[in-house]
This record gives C-alpha cells, sequence and structure tokens, in this order.
C-alpha cells in the first residue's frame, strides 16, 4: 500500500481528509471507496495497525450490529409466532450475560488473532491495495469460501459433540438450548479458534495456493458468514427466511433443533453434509429414518 502512494505526488498532509484530498487529485481513476481504502493506509503509516484496527472495528460493529435487531425482536410480541421456541424468550440478564462473555472473548482470543492477521495475510500473499478486484472475482471466491467452510464447520463441530470435547470444550456454547443472535459466539477459546478456523483458515490456504485474494473479499466473506452465523442463532423463522427459497440452506431452523436436541444438524450454512452422513436431527428427520428402517424390514420380508 505504502508503495503505491509513493508513486503520487502527495504532499503530506497530516489529516485523514487531508490525505484523502490530495490523493483524489491525482488518483481520478480509483473510485471513492477505493480513495477512502487508500488514504486511511497512507495516514497509519503502519499497514499492520492500519489492518488490525479496521478488522477488529469490523467485526464488533457488524457481530453486535447484526445482533442488535434479534435483541429488539425478543422484546416485541408480535414476532413471538415466529420464535421457533417460543416459550423460551432470552431475558435481559440472559442477553447481558451472554454479551460480557463473547466481549471477553474478542479482546482476549480474537484481537491478538486479529492484530496478527495481515502480516500472516501479506506473508501468504493476499493483496491490500487498490484498485479492488471485480464484483464477480469477489462473489466466486466468497461462494467457495462458504462451501469449504461449510464442510470444516460440519466436521470439526461434529468432533465437538465426542464425549470429552463436547463435556470440556463444547458444552458452553450449549448453555442456551434455545439460542439467540448474540450466543453465535458464545464459546470457549479453544472452540472460538477450532471452528474459527474454517473462516480465516479457508482463505488464507485458498490465497496460499492460487495467489489471488483480497482483504477486502475477506472482509466481505467475514460479514457473510457473521450475519449467517447470528443469523442462525437468532431463533426465528419467518416466511421469507431464506432456507424456504433455497431448501439446502441451513438457517435458524435447522441450527435450533440442534441446540434444542443437543445433537445432528452439525453443518453451518448448507443441509448437504447432514443429508448425506444421515445427521439430520429433528421429528421430520426422525420419522424419515423410521421410514428407511421399516422399508428395509420390508424387504427382508419378502
Amino acid at each position: 500500500m505504502s508503495s503505491f502512494l509513493s508513486n503520487s505526488t502527495l504532499a503530506a498532509p497530516d489529516t485523514y481528509f487531508g490525505i484523502y484530498n490530495e490523493l483524489s487529485k491525482y488518483n481520478v481513476h480509483l473510485n471513492l471507496f477505493e480513495r477512502l481504502w487508500a488514504s486511511w493506509y497512507q495516514f497509519m503509516q503502519n499497514d499492520v495497525l492500519a489492518t488490525g484496527i479496521m478488522s477488529f472495528v469490523m467485526h464488533e460493529c457488524v457481530y453486535f450490529g447484526r445482533s442488535l435487531p434479534w435483541i429488539i425482536i425478543d422484546r416485541i410480541p408480535y414476532f413471538n409466532k415466529y420464535k421457533i421456541q417460543n416459550q423460551k424468550v432470552p431475558t435481559i440478564a440472559e442477553q447481558w450475560q451472554c454479551t460480557k462473555l463473547v466481549l471477553l472473548s474478542h479482546f482476549t482470543v480474537e484481537l491478538p488473532q486479529i492484530w496478527l492477521f495481515h502480516p500472516m495475510a501479506k506473508f501468504c500473499g493476499m493483496d491490500t491495495g487498490v484498485p479492488f478486484p471485480s464484483w464477480q472475482t469477489m462473489a466466486f471466491q466468497i461462494a467457495v469460501f462458504f462451501v469449504l467452510e461449510d464442510a470444516w464447520h460440519y466436521w470439526s463441530h461434529r468432533a465437538m459433540h465426542w464425549g470429552p470435547l463436547y463435556k470440556n470444550i463444547h458444552k458452553i456454547h450449549h448453555q442456551y438450548s434455545a439460542p439467540f443472535g448474540l450466543a453465535a459466539e458464545y464459546a470457549s477459546p479453544i472452540e472460538v479458534m477450532a471452528l474459527g478456523f474454517g473462516t480465516v483458515g479457508v482463505p488464507i490456504l485458498w490465497v496460499s495456493i492460487t495467489g489471488q485474494l483480497h482483504v477486502l473479499t475477506m472482509y466481505l466473506w467475514i460479514v457473510f458468514r457473521l450475519f449467517q452465523a447470528i443469523d442462525a442463532h437468532s431463533g426465528y423463522d419467518f416466511p421469507w427466511s431464506l432456507h424456504n427459497f433455497l431448501p439446502f440452506w441451513a438457517g435458524a431452523d435447522h441450527h435450533d433443533t440442534h441446540h434444542e436436541r443437543f445433537i445432528g444438524n452439525y453443518a453451518s450454512s448448507f443441509r448437504w453434509w447432514d443429508y448425506m452422513m444421515d445427521t439430520e436431527s429433528g421429528p421430520e428427520a426422525a420419522k424419515r429414518r423410521r421410514e428407511r428402517k421399516l422399508a428395509k424390514e420390508g424387504k427382508k420380508v419378502q
């Protein structure tokens, strides 16, 4: 980033918007967002610090910003008819207790990792400069990340339900049998790192192999992944929920059943792993298993 700006005949203003105005004079080919982005790195004069602050602030704003609508909905009786476990609406005290642990995790577990993200990303070949990649490139890469992360999440989450791992690590996340948005990252530090590897490790592996990934794509991927995780823990299933239009999308009803029954439905975004591995949970899945069992027994009798 610094090398890009050094090629521009910039003066040396000492404010962010001063740098933005100067950079804009000589880089008219950049769009507004690209100029804002380049100005931020030039203003900070420290790429590790610039990426670290931007990453952490983005994560906190998206996580709590997306959780806020669900907190409000929980307090409005009208929406109770869409609540999957409508007898278990989280109290303010429960949500505050959850928030404190999540914040503790963010500052003690995730912040150090975010701080190390820039040097690791640059070492693996991730781009932080401008111009940005095309939206088609970013969309394709994010779609790949969703598929690969879902596979990682399925198997690692399923492993977390093995006796010793569940008892010592994963049980914390299952404190709430009726989940709510804020509880998406309510988990032990070991679980945060293990399951979080799918979100961060998959893009790092991708750029290590292909040499093609921009940190903006990484940010957009994390935003979509946070939305997915928080919505899956929201506890609400609406007629307009995505899984009603994309049958292979997991959604809140898929994950809510996992929390209610403590088993099955291990995948994060999609339903195909649970379908293929016969780990679907809930009354309908149990009914299908009974029907298959009866069909097999019928064939044996014949």
